[in-house]
């Protein structure tokens, strides 16, 4: 295999596995170091989850499950790859 260009995108882990899921647990054969549509990175705010994951670690380690309830429901609502 060669090495992606470096304007070229890698593929998600996640949506490999999930790709290699459908396949009858087998990676299918087109999917190489270049990711395709399927396995794409989805668009999403990075600062917004990094801050609904720290919400939801620290509510835990404080045991407010108010809070981390909250931050769940904040990423559900704005994961594009949910539903």
């Amino acid at each position: 295999m060669t090495k992606p260009a470096k304007d070229e995108r890698m593929p998600e882990a996640l949506e490999t596995f999930a790709a290699a899921a459908r396949n009858n647990g087998k990676k299918p054969d087109d999917l190489g170091l270049t990711a395709t549509p399927e396995t794409a990175p989805k668009p999403g705010d990075l600062a917004a989850e990094e801050k609904d994951a720290a919400d939801m670690l620290n509510a835990a380690a404080t045991s407010d499950a108010r809070k981390k309830d909250e931050a769940i429901a904040r990423r559900v609502k704005a994961d594009k790859r949910a539903g």
